[in-house]
């Protein structure tokens, strides 16, 4: 195993080895700070309903614990790109991984949901640094079918984080608190921070600055999008926070691509959204992930509240949506070297499409072996394409510019996660208020009620009605919730299949490096 090593005017040298010890302080190094990315998004989502009720946090308030982190991760990945090509992509993990969980540990010591609003964003930015010097630092280090092994490594790292996530944060709520849930990052950050200083560093001599130009309209558009989902649910879709947010996340993406059309060395480098099989590959999180992070962050409170069951319990009822992705990535990882990339990603569009349809049978309460089958198709079609894709992201520019593409393809994987907990949030609640018709409640009753049923605090939004009608009321929120559910999951299916014939038609082996 080896990495390119450059001369002072940027031109390549005779590869250096890494030692036994290195490689395996590298991987372990990188896999470990990974594992906290995904376990910042799936544990929140089952600790979400405590945290919310403890705190005595809005829906909105609540949904911001999630929507903050991934809005300020999505925004600043091409940024942490571009610094960690610059500075040296070791140096920007550390920094990223400090401020992680340094944010970790606010969180789980604060008891105002402002405050965590504002750390969880401020933990995103920390977390867009591990991703992309993390990616960037194995491109850098390994080569060939390496270079895919550690990749499929670090797409099992991603599977681990995501898979045991919802179970351990439901082990923690239950029996000790949700504030374990921030805190546990502690022991992560501790054996990373050994094991760095034997990561080689690296970084690209051609990089010069920082576009903070797209920086800043890229990080406001996201911003707004996400806002005008929030403003959507709460306020109505036509209300002036929802189109005025609307209004300005076009008008900063239009500013976004004009910056970076003029910018000598773009963040973004628009011009290799000219080549299909880049533009297809670097897009699949849209098709793979998109889906598989709303099953993550809402069927816990789905089973939390209109299901009946506990935290521990609506954690584990995710296992078999999540296991595949802890065991397959590696497998994926082996396997791409004999199967066509469009062929392995198509298949695993297929699959999740095929998962989704069959996760319309999903009813209130039901025996989890009726969704242990379903959720396991769906899983092994996202657990197939992990890894894979990054390393196909990643084999599409030149290894110098390893931090940019890693930068581009992880802003679009989070992204697709911002979007898809902002919007399915916001399109469920609508959705559900759409089918409720309670005779003896309020508009406003209504909309608290189908608010609160989406992040599974029934007993809340029951509270506002006489005890009498509290039985009809439930029956009809879970009803119109679950009838909601059904739509998404049809929604998500039609996605999957679109990916893959897209990717099946477009793209080229012969493009990828």
């Amino acid at each position: 195993m080896a990495i390119e090593a450059t001369d002072r005017q940027g031109a390549q040298v005779a590869p250096v080895p890494l030692t036994r010890g290195q490689a395996v302080a590298t991987l372990v190094a990188v896999a470990l700070s990974s594992v906290m990315l995904p376990l910042a998004v799936t544990a929140p989502a089952v600790a979400l309903t405590q945290l919310a009720a403890d705190l005595d946090a809005t829906v909105g308030e609540a949904q911001w614990v999630q929507n903050a982190y991934n809005v300020t991760f999505a925004a600043f990945m091409l940024a942490a790109g571009g610094l960690a090509d610059r500075f040296g992509r070791r140096r920007v993990l550390v920094i990223g991984l400090v401020v992680f969980t340094a944010m970790a540990t606010v969180i789980g010591l604060s008891s105002n949901i402002l405050v965590i609003d504002v750390a969880r964003a401020v933990q995103g930015i920390g977390a867009a640094g591990i991703m992309t010097s993390g990616s960037a630092i194995l491109a850098d280090s390994f080569r060939g079918v390496a270079r895919a092994r550690a990749f499929g490594l670090l797409g099992t790292s991603f599977g681990f984080g995501l898979a045991m996530g919802p179970f351990v944060a439901g082990l923690m709520v239950n029996f000790l608190d949700w504030r374990m849930v921030f805190l546990m990052n502690l022991a992560f950050a501790a054996v990373v921070l050994l094991l760095v200083r034997s990561v080689r560093e690296s970084s690209d001599p051609n990089s010069t600055s920082v576009d903070w130009g797209g920086v800043i309209t890229f990080s406001t558009s996201l911003f707004l999008l996400s806002l005008a989902f929030v403003q959507g649910a709460e306020a109505g879709w036509l209300s002036l926070g929802a189109i005025g947010s609307a209004v300005g996340f076009l008008v900063f993406l239009a500013a976004f691509v004009l910056v970076e059309s003029r910018v000598r060395r773009p963040m973004f480098d628009l011009s290799l959204f000219k080549r299909p099989t880049f533009v297809v590959v670097v897009c699949q999180p849209f098709t793979i992930t998109f889906g598989f992070v709303v099953l993550l962050v809402y069927l816990p409170p789905f089973f939390q509240g209109v299901g009946g069951f506990g935290a521990a319990e609506a954690g584990a009822l995710l296992l078999p949506l999540t296991l595949p992705v802890l065991a397959l990535p590696m497998l994926a990882g082996q396997l791409a070297a004999r199967i066509p990339l469009r062929v392995m990603l198509a298949t695993s569009s297929l699959l999740i499409a095929g998962g989704s349809l069959w996760l319309m049978t999903l009813q209130p309460g039901q025996h989890w072996t009726a969704l242990a089958a379903p959720l396991a198709l769906f899983g092994t079609g996202v657990g197939s394409a992990f890894g894979v894709m990054d390393n196909a992201a990643l084999s599409s520019v030149e290894v110098e510019r390893a931090g940019m593409a890693s930068g581009i393809f992880n802003t679009m994987r989070i992204t697709g996660e911002s979007v898809a907990i902002a919007g399915a949030g916001s399109v469920l609640a609508t959705l559900s208020l759409s089918t409720l018709d309670l005779p003896f409640a309020s508009p406003e009753q209504e909309r608290v009620l189908a608010g609160e049923a989406t992040q599974g605090r029934l007993e809340t939004a029951l509270g506002q009605f006489a005890a009498a009608d509290r039985g009809t009321a439930l029956e009809a929120v879970s009803a119109s919730l679950t009838s909601a559910m059904h739509t998404t999951f049809l929604g998500l299916a039609l996605l999957a299949l679109a990916g893959a014939v897209v990717t099946f038609l477009v793209v080229r082996e012969r493009e990828l490096r």
